[in-house]
């Protein structure tokens, strides 16, 4: 399930990345697993492409969810088989631009992972005058509660058993020599490398501008220039910055992301930052340390 690309995203131009997608993982993972489920809304033949309507209902209709998976920025979930020791069939579910996984028990309680509750698009998720189109797809369980798609972008993605055959390793649990030899090679700017879903699954334009922050490198130097001891430190740059935002609800919450605007400053050494496109993505960097 491929992404489209970022032109028209959220605020500041934050659109769910990694950790925003473990974030959903994670509340299915606590909130929406083995809940027998009732009743599939799969009537949004966009979102649910290329499923007809009522393909994905009838598919998950008696099962029950039994584990969360996410590689890089896709997530699917498991489901229960007819029989002892045969699954059923996995349910691929992509946040878009701006999706957030929205997961209710039977006391009305509810889980939330995705795109920042705060966020442009996200910040009506929980209103009661919500438009109800917004929910994009929805499974209800026999204990009442119901996990659905909040997507008011419609940009989101709901598949059954999703082909992730063209995405590398994930970038959270990728370790430094693998790193080292797919990411440091060839001519492309090292910031376009980091982007590209097949060489590393996970980062986005906020979360590779973080990475090299961190690790002090030009996101223009090419590739494969950088040496073994910058891909390491390049590497356990990116697991940092994934971690904290992670742990802090978002790629937004990192050090260097509320500087990457006009008149922005290096929040180490204050010198002003340069913006470049890079990969045709907008790039903020520090002309001073970033080399």
């Amino acid at each position: 399930m491929r992404e489209r690309p970022a032109s028209g995203a959220g605020q500041n131009g934050r659109v769910p990345e990694l950790p925003e997608v473990e974030t959903a993982r994670a509340a299915i993972e606590d909130a929406a697993l083995h809940r027998r489920i009732v009743d599939v809304d799969d009537s949004d033949e966009y979102v649910c492409r290329p499923h007809a309507p009522g393909q994905i209902r009838d598919a998950l209709v008696g099962r029950e969810f039994t584990a969360a998976h996410r590689r890089g920025k896709a997530m699917w979930v498991d489901t229960s088989g007819d029989e002892p020791g045969v699954d059923g069939p996995s349910l691929g579910l992509h946040l878009g631009m701006a999706g957030r996984i929205m997961i209710s028990g039977a006391d009305g309680g509810q889980v939330s992972g995705g795109d920042p509750p705060a966020g442009r698009y996200g910040i009506d998720a929980d209103a009661p005058g919500r438009k109800p189109e917004w929910d994009r797809f929805t499974v209800t369980f026999e204990d009442g509660g119901v996990l659905r798609l909040f997507d008011k972008r419609r940009l989101g993605r709901v598949r059954l058993d999703p082909d992730l055959d063209s995405l590398g390793p994930d970038a959270e649990q990728i370790g430094v020599e693998e790193f080292a030899d797919r990411v440091g090679r060839g001519t492309a700017p090292v910031k376009a490398r980091l982007l590209d879903q097949a060489t590393l699954a996970g980062v986005g334009n906020l979360l590779a501008d973080e990475t090299l922050w961190q690790a002090r490198l030009d996101p223009r130097r090419e590739a494969g220039s950088l040496s073994r001891k910058e891909l390491r430190t390049l590497h356990d740059a990116l697991g940092a910055a994934t971690r904290s935002a992670i742990d802090k609800g978002g790629v937004h919450t990192g050090e260097f992301i509320a500087s990457r605007k006009k008149a922005g400053v290096c929040p180490r050494c204050g010198a002003p930052l340069e913006r470049a496109t890079v990969g045709s993505r907008t790039t903020w960097f520090c002309p001073r340390e970033q080399v």
